[in-house]
């Protein structure tokens, strides 16, 4: 019969403590808390060229982003196709909280106006916050004979399709605020599309086109230069900004009013708790003197809203332009 032998205490001792350090590190693993967000760069699409209203809005947020979180917010800037190809690059990105788009208001109008988008603004975007809104200005070249909006209805119903208007691009707040004014005011203008407002409103100031509707934010220090000539403001009060300058509809065309806004949006699918720390930031940054300062200085008002509220007042937009597409009967040149 074999005599059973038992470890010696030396070898309980060591096993155990082998046994421990295993155990250990699984612990401590399990017991630390997730990194904060962001431990690493965060690419800010715009999805148009620099030197336009929406770079300059995204610049500011974001230098004032990376001072608050400690890390880079970096602009990635996207131009284009109304703006589809930086929001489909976003809407295709991991939903991690490390690549974030810029909108505007053409993200809203773009589903009526492009058969084929690549991307879905319900489905494929988590809404963070809107950032900003504000009228549009519709500018002139100095050497344009009209002065106010009655003339500009008057001179383009004597030249029928001879008016180029300028705007930031196909299916933009500045393409179809400008088809709408014609659609009321029972006129025909040429549209002519750029890859932004920088360059749009250079050719308008050097004749290329005649007119163009624009941000406040890069069109009014053109008109202070006397470079442009400001005809109109297109919300339904005038801009404290520019109290001088009429609106369209007190000026010539009752009824006319549209507005244009920036917002922040992630990809579907991203970590509440990551657009919770997004938003709670941008909360603080827009609601900053400076920042609000710099906007209200151009035409735009800093304009938070938390997550649910910006999903809600996109859908609402949506649902706007749709109607103004279909009114104005707008088509992508």
């Amino acid at each position: 019969m074999h005599a059973i032998r038992f470890p010696s205490r030396r070898r309980l001792l060591a096993a155990a403590g082998a046994a421990l350090c295993f155990a250990a590190p699984a612990f401590t693993q399990a017991q630390a808390p997730a990194p904060t967000y962001p431990t690493k760069p965060v690419k800010l699409v715009v999805p148009y060229p620099p030197g336009g209203p929406t770079d300059i809005v995204a610049r500011l947020v974001a230098q004032k982003l990376s001072d608050a979180m400690g890390q880079q917010f970096i602009i990635d800037n996207r131009p284009g196709a109304g703006g589809n190809p930086g929001a489909e690059l976003v809407a295709r990105s991991p939903a991690d909280g490390y690549t974030l788009v810029v909108a505007t208001t053409a993200h809203a109008i773009n589903p009526s106006l492009f058969k084929n988008l690549g991307y879905s603004l319900a489905k494929d975007f988590a809404p963070v916050s809107q950032l900003t809104s504000g009228p549009l200005v519709i500018v002139a070249n100095p050497q344009l004979p009209a002065k106010n909006v009655a003339e500009l209805i008057a001179l383009a119903k004597s030249k029928p399709g001879e008016l180029n208007f300028a705007s930031s691009g196909n299916g933009q707040s500045t393409h179809l605020s400008a088809e709408l004014f014609a659609a009321m005011a029972g006129v025909k203008m040429n549209h002519i599309p750029y890859k932004g407002s920088a360059p749009a409103l250079t050719d308008t100031m050097g004749g290329q086109t005649q007119l163009m509707f624009d941000t406040m934010l890069s069109a009014m220090p053109h008109v202070k230069a006397g470079k442009l000539k400001a005809l109109a403001v297109t919300s339904a009060v005038r801009s404290p900004v520019a109290p001088d300058v009429p609106t369209v509809a007190e000026s010539g065309l009752p009824g006319y009013e549209a507005i244009a806004w920036n917002g922040l949006l992630a990809p579907a699918g991203t970590p509440p708790e990551v657009l919770a720390r997004l938003s709670a930031e941008l909360k603080k940054v827009l609601a900053a003197p400076d920042v609000k300062d710099k906007f209200e200085a151009q035409g735009f008002a800093a304009s938070w809203n938390s997550s649910e509220d910006f999903g809600r007042f996109m859908s609402a937009e949506v649902d706007k332009w749709a109607k103004v597409v279909k009114v104005s009967g707008a088509k992508v040149d």
